[in-house]
């Protein structure tokens, strides 16, 4: 008997622990089950959302960069809207229309085709170059230091940008009235407004809002060179100029691989950046034309220094993205390589670091081994894992 009555005894404080860990419904379930149908009607979302935060690699947070702290809900949210179809004027185009995922968010058209077949006037720009947004893109983010957005930096902030892509007639051609009318007519938005936001209120300032998330959630910081900088880095006790750490030969890379690193360090890094992290220069002219053709940013601030100079990005993922240039003329890495070998030209404005002492071009000149080991560098800073997560992936069915 005493046996019997010990055992009940245990099963009941089980039942009762068990009954403790136990979640209630309403804690459990991170969307409703309703609500969770509803999405599943059209989107391939999980249960729980992804994490959206960013880690940087040591061998850029050594430098005193960092990316910003995101909503992992609102980027959820702006995922949907940077995929969503509907936000155009004939429900063709996304955002991710011109960015796609497996080329590094660029696109393979060297002029990306908009709404009702019209044809953009510059080469999208890759956002998988960038090793994250929030870090020194954004003036609300970054104050006036910051990098701003597009070929000819006319936008401030991601969703400055969001927006002119949203409305330029050549792009997606909405109004942002329309578009806040395109969310509200889905109803599998009204779960994601209320995770995002706390209500289900659809505003032009949300939407962006939730787009800026996403976008700033975007780091591409695993390639081959992140993986070995942070080997040497660990190495060291150094902040702030990590030149010194990266100048050495990676362990990891093959001879060709570092004498490629070599000579991009030698005639690249000045203006790409030495570590694929903020570029030292936000605007340049590298000599493609004798004459402006494209005011660049200049056509925006309007001062002459700055007539045929467009955005200076780094290199991350350059391999995944042709065409290259803000126009797109070159279309393998071979003939970039061969431009600046010897086909820089004597723009007005062309870059000081693309000049000879008497202000005429400079050509690198490089040999043929070098020419391929530039290119073999330029591979290692391809972020394979970016290209393929599912946090950035088309979650439409």
């Amino acid at each position: 008997m005493k046996k019997v009555i010990l055992l009940s005894g245990i099963s009941a404080m089980l039942m009762l622990t068990v009954a403790c860990n136990e979640k209630p419904d309403f804690d459990y379930y991170y969307y409703e089950p309703a609500e969770y149908a509803l999405i599943s009607e059209s989107l391939n979302l999980p249960e729980l959302p992804h994490n959206y935060q960013v880690d940087f690699p040591e061998h850029l947070s050594r430098t005193g960069i960092f990316p910003r702290s995101v909503s992992s809900d609102r980027a959820v949210l702006g995922r949907v809207l940077f995929y969503d179809k509907s936000l155009s004027k004939d429900g063709t185009i996304s955002c991710a229309s011109c960015h796609k995922q497996e080329l590094g968010f660029a696109d393979n058209a060297t002029f990306s085709q908009g709404v009702f077949d019209r044809q953009t006037d510059r080469n999208s720009f890759a956002l998988s170059s960038v090793a994250n947004f929030s870090a020194y893109y954004g003036t609300d983010l970054n104050g006036a230091a910051a990098i701003r957005f597009f070929w000819d930096n006319r936008a401030a902030t991601v969703a400055d940008q969001a927006t002119g892509s949203l409305t330029n007639p050549k792009e997606m051609n909405m109004d942002m009235d329309e578009v806040a009318q395109a969310v509200q007519n889905q109803a599998f938005y009204k779960p994601l407004f209320r995770k995002a936001y706390g209500d289900e209120a659809i505003t032009v300032e949300r939407i962006t809002g939730a787009i800026s998330d996403f976008v700033n959630a975007m780091g591409s910081i695993n390639s081959r060179f992140d993986q070995e900088a942070n080997k040497k880095v660990a190495a060291t006790q150094a902040w702030g100029d990590m030149e010194p750490v990266i100048i050495q030969d990676f362990t990891g890379f093959s001879a060709s691989e570092n004498n490629g690193k070599k000579l991009y360090l030698q005639n690249c890094s000045s203006c790409h950046s030495v570590n694929q992290g903020r570029p030292p220069k936000f605007f340049a002219n590298n000599g493609i034309d004798e004459a402006t053709v494209d005011a660049g940013v200049g056509g925006i601030s309007g001062t002459p220094s700055e007539m045929g100079t467009f955005k200076v990005p780094t290199l991350r993922n350059i391999a995944l993205t042709a065409p290259y240039m803000h126009d797109g003329r070159f279309q393998t890495l071979e003939e970039v390589v061969e431009h600046y070998s010897t086909g820089i030209k004597t723009h007005p404005n062309l870059s000081s670091e693309l000049k000879q002492g008497n202000g005429q071009a400079r050509q690198m000149n490089f040999t043929a081994s070098q020419k391929a080991d530039l290119i073999a560098f330029l591979n290692t800073l391809t972020d394979q894992e970016f290209a393929i997560d599912e946090r950035f992936s088309n979650p439409f069915k």
